[in-house]
Order: structure tokens, then sequence, then C-alpha cells
């Protein structure tokens, strides 16, 4: 009998779970010999388990057929029941305390994230580190800063990925995929919940809503948005130091950024705006027009291939985007995967040489042997990360969708052999996002790859560690709206939402959740040309926020309101009008603006234009000025 079906019948059966159709069990980990003791004289033993059905993990606690108990009295079976623990999700355990006394048995505790603790398990013939370790292949698990012997599950002290977390970047809610039955209260010994530190304050004139929570709010929203809370008042103060700077800076020097310096059209536009229901910015962009198709691309290159005028052709793709049957190849020049001075011979024999390149890079890690990945944890780790995500990835579309799909695999295959490609970045949610439409369009592995590379040249900061690449740009839109909407700006200082992480997610994926996926093909091209900035992005947060800024105020949104709101207009937000309100501010900011956006701020490229942007592997990236990612 296989590992699978041993669990499902040892597990589903035994509990009553087994129902025809039910998804295989997979056993990841079985202990015997692990006892739970009601008193200093009983002892009650039982089989410890990790069990993993579709992708998630539980563990279970049942006890054997043969009590060891020095005392069996009529309560035996009513304490059986008492203590079974049938199947607790790794998502719902916040720590587990490891106890090693210098005589007798280790044992866990292990307590939930509602506060709740199951009773004290005792290993009699070991088996502690093996446990943690088959804990730690599938959950982030990390000892805690002030006491060794606590082990925090799921509590990611990498703030990158703890903000990635906690926006919830993966499609699929984890609760979707606990069919199986969990513990009851009445199975757990001791009910211990924690209060929620009150971070409210009252420095302000704003009238503020009731700190109590909107009772239609989910309990898996309410979970997120109290993680996103914590983190983004831990990251403030980072860059409120930085507003101070910049304003001692504008103190000692002529202002730039101040309403003086911008034209009198902006004051005037920012004085009507805020006596109106929704922002409607002045008609200086000129309509959009057709994309760009075959004939007109052709237009544009000489007899050998070449792109004769590179800034019209980005200027002409800003305004109109590019027909679908022409991305596969124009997106490379935008990406920069082809220059644009290249030959159509020369772009041929790149290709060729790239796919053979690619081909050397994926057999790296597929001959990665079962006994090398077992001290490989890095490896282990990334790998089982990215399968988890590529199958929460996009499956809404045909692509994408149904089971078995090769078109999935082809994503995994991708980001694990970038993570090979660039081992100091390696993988971080988020980016399954990012190549999931360049594969769309290419439907080709090789090139998807290369594509991507590229891409991550300019958004590789955005995932580093420090979060030094956010965090300049939160700080650039922060400067933005002061430019462009000061009471807006005095309105997110009163509620304390100067960190801007509220937009965290916007620019961190490009905007890749907010529009509908054909919607997220056109601006990328848009953003990709930098035809008006290589910050147009940023102009786009601001005008999403001013076209909703009445509603911001008049309901007086704090952080957590704001960021469910923000969340919210996912789907429901038009592309046109929002690059119409986009490049009507960037025009209106003209020189102001670009002074608000300090130089070398992703996706800023430190290369001479055209340049061919893949590197040789094992070359560090030139963009990753940052500590690297672990």
């Amino acid at each position: 009998m296989g590992r699978k079906s041993e669990a499902r019948s040892a597990v589903a059966v035994k509990e009553g779970n087994a129902a025809p159709g039910d998804e295989d069990y997979e056993l990841l980990y079985s202990k015997d010999y692990v006892a739970i003791h009601p008193s200093w004289n009983e002892r009650i033993n039982g089989q410890l388990r990790l069990i993993k059905q579709g992708f998630s993990v539980f563990m279970s606690w049942m006890p054997s057929s043969d009590p060891g108990r020095k005392q069996r009295g009529p309560s035996f079976e009513r304490d059986r029941s008492l203590y079974t623990i049938r199947a607790v999700a790794l998502e719902e355990m916040k720590s587990i305390r490891r106890h090693t006394p210098p005589f007798g048995w280790q044992y866990i505790i292990v307590v939930l994230n509602s506060g709740l603790a199951f009773p004290p398990l005792y290993f009699h013939n070991g088996g502690v580190r093996e446990f943690l370790g088959t804990l730690r292949e599938y959950s982030q698990l990390g000892r805690a800063g002030d006491d060794p012997n606590v082990y925090l599950v799921n509590d990611i002290q990498d703030p990158l990925q703890k903000s990635l977390s906690s926006l919830e970047l993966a499609d699929v809610p984890r609760a979707s995929l606990m069919p199986i039955s969990r513990a009851t209260k009445t199975e757990i010994m001791e009910d211990k919940p924690q209060r929620s530190e009150d971070v409210s304050t009252s420095n302000d004139n704003v009238q503020r809503p009731p700190r109590h929570r909107d009772p239609n709010f989910s309990l898996h929203v309410l979970e997120k948005f109290s993680m996103v809370t914590k983190f983004a008042r831990d990251t403030t103060t980072q860059l409120m130091n930085g507003l101070e700077t910049l304003n001692v800076e504008n103190a000692k020097r002529p202002s730039t950024l101040t309403m003086e310096a911008v034209p009198e059209r902006i004051v005037s536009f920012q004085e009507a705006a805020a006596t109106s229901e929704e922002d409607e910015l002045p008609d200086i962009m000129a309509a959009r027009e057709p994309p760009l198709g075959k004939s007109e691309w052709n237009s544009f290159l000489d007899g050998e291939g070449r792109v004769t005028d590179p800034n019209e052709l980005k200027k002409r793709i800003f305004r109109g985007g590019v027909e679908p049957s022409m991305r596969p190849l124009v997106w490379k020049f935008l990406l920069e995967f082809f220059s644009f001075d290249s030959t159509s011979k020369q772009r041929d024999a790149l290709l060729v040489k790239r796919r053979e390149e690619y081909r050397v890079l994926k057999a790296q890690w597929q001959s990665v042997s079962i006994e090398q990945a077992k001290r490989f944890s890095k490896f282990r780790e990334r790998k089982s990360r990215i399968e988890k995500d590529v199958v929460r990835t996009d499956r809404a579309t045909e692509f994408y969708g149904g089971d078995d799909n090769p078109n999935v695999d082809m994503l995994r295959d991708i980001l694990i052999t970038y993570s090979f490609y660039n081992f100091d970045l390696g993988y971080c949610q988020g980016m399954s996002d990012l190549l999931s439409p360049i594969l769309f369009v290419m439907r080709d592995e090789e090139e998807a790859f290369w594509s991507f590379a590229s891409l991550m040249e300019r958004l590789g900061p955005n995932f580093h560690r420090d979060q030094n690449g956010m965090h300049s740009q939160l700080l650039a839109l922060s400067k933005l709206v002061q430019l462009l909407d000061p009471p807006l700006q005095e309105y997110f200082g009163q509620v304390e939402c100067l960190n801007y992480f509220f937009c965290f997610r916007w620019i961190l994926i490009q905007f890749k959740r907010e529009f509908v996926y054909d919607d997220v093909l056109a601006l990328w091209e848009v953003l990709w040309t930098r035809h008006m900035s290589e910050h147009f992005h940023l102009y786009i947060c601001v005008a999403l926020l001013k076209r909703h800024r009445r509603k911001i105020m008049d309901e007086h949104m704090v952080f957590d309101t704001l960021l469910k709101f923000i969340n919210e207009l996912s789907g429901h937000i038009n592309l046109v009008s929002t690059l119409h309100g986009a490049e009507t501010l960037c025009r209106l900011a003209g020189d102001a603006g670009a002074a608000c956006i300090p130089p070398g701020t992703p996706p800023a490229l430190a290369r001479d234009p055209g340049a061919a942007c893949i590197i040789p592997p094992g070359t560090p990236p030139a963009l990753l000025v940052a500590p690297a990612q672990s």
C-alpha cells in the first residue's frame, strides 16, 4: 500500500472523513508513542502525523489502541475523545514551544493563532527534530528572537515576505483548501485569547469612524488586515524620516516641490477638484489611437530589420498599444531583450543562443537528485514555494485553467530556472504574477524566460529583502501626492497613512491584480515604453487616488478601511480613463514632478538605452544595489 493510500485509509476512514471522490492524502510524517499525560500518573499513547491534502498540510494526533496508561478508569474513552487532535492546518498554528528537560522526555506545545493551546505532546521515542524539519519544508518556521525554544509558524520575519503574505497575492483563499474537519474547542485544553493592541491616535482634527470592525468583514480579511496594519506601522518611521529630510532640504534651497513652483493651472485644478464629487482632470491628453499593427510596424524598420526611430515607436505604442498578434515580437523590444538597432539576422542568432543557454540553466536544477535535494534546503524551499504559487496564478484564464495544464508546468519550470539563474534574488511571491502575462503572450518557454529575466532587471529591486526599492517608490509617491493634491496628502497625514503602504500591491506587481487580464497587457505596454516617464506607474497611483479622494475623505477611511477599499477596486478600474488621468497629471507636474522622484528609483535602469539586458549566468545583475534576497 502506497503512502497516499495508507494515509487515506488510516486517516480518512478512521476519522470518518472518507467519501467517494475524496482527494488522496499524503503522509509526510508519522511517529508512534507520542503521548499526552492527563496527570502525573496517567499517559495516553498516540500517533502524531503531518498530512498533506492538495496544497495544505495538517497536523493530527490520534490515541492508539494500546493506551499505555497506569490506570484505566471509566473516564478513559472520554479522555481519548477529549484529547484527540483531528486535523489542524499549519495556517492555524502560531507557534510551537520545544522543551528539552535535563531528565525525561522532550515535549512540544502547539499554540494556535486564536491563542488556544493543545496539551503537551511527549515524544517517548524521540522524533522532535524530524517533526520540526518536516514542518520547515512546508511552512515558514523560524525561531522567536526572544526565546530560541519557541518556533514561530508562518510568522515571516522577512518584511518583504510578510507584506506579500499579508496582501494575499495568491488567487485561492487558503480556507478553500481545508476540507478536513478541525479540532473543536472542547478538544483544546486552554483558552487564552489575545487582545489586539489599540493603535488609534487622537492627534488630528479628522472625525474618525468607530474603531470596531465592520461586521461584514470576513475572518480571513480581518486576519490579513491585522498583519498588514502591524507591518505598515513598523515601516512608517523609515518613510517619515525621508519626508522630514525632504522638508529640511526644501527649507535650505529654492523650492522646486512647493505649489508655487507648479504652473498656476495645477493650483486652479486642485481647488476645483476639492469641491467636486469625483475628480475630473482637465482634458489635455490626446485621444487613444488604434493599436500598432504589422504593416505599421514594418514601416519603422529599415531593410535589415533595424528600428529606425525607437522614440517615435515608443510614443506610438504609448498612444495606442500593440495588436495581440504583434506582441510576441514587439514586447521583446520594449523589454530590451532585443536591441532596437539589431538586424533580423542578429535577432535570429540571439534566439538560437538564448534557447541553448536556457536548456543548460534548466538542466542544472532538473539534474538535482533526491539525495542532493535533501541537503539543499534553499532549493527545496524555493521549489516548494513556486509549486504552491503557480497552481494559484491566473487559473481563471483559459490559458492556465483546468487540471494537468502544461502551461502551468511551463510557468513553474521558468520560475525555478530563474531562481537558479539569479540565485541571489531567487524567488519571491508575486513573481508568478509578473511572468504569467509574458508566457501568455510569448507561448514559448525559452522566449518567455528571457523576456521575464529582462523585466526583472527593472523590477528586481521590488523584491529585495530590505525593501529599499519599494520604500523609494512609496516615498516618491508621497511626494507626488503632496505636489498634485495637498489636501489628500494632509488627510493621509492626519490618519497616519503617509507610508502609502495601501498602494504596495499596485507598485509591486505593476497593477497586475487591479485590471482585467487584457487591460493588464495594454497597460504594461504603456509602462514599458517609458515615453513620458520611467515612473509613469506612480502617476497612475496618483490618478487612482485622486479619482476616489472624495470617497476616501468623506468616509473618513483609516488604514484598514482604506486598504480594504483599495483591494475592492480590483477588476473594476477603467484603463482608458486611468491612463488619461495619469498622463494629465504627468504633464501638469512637469519638472516639479520629476524632481519628486530621486535618481535610481526603480524601475530606472543604470545602463545605456538599447543595450542588451541579458547577462551571462552567474553574473550579478547590475540593478541589485541592496543586500541580496535569501
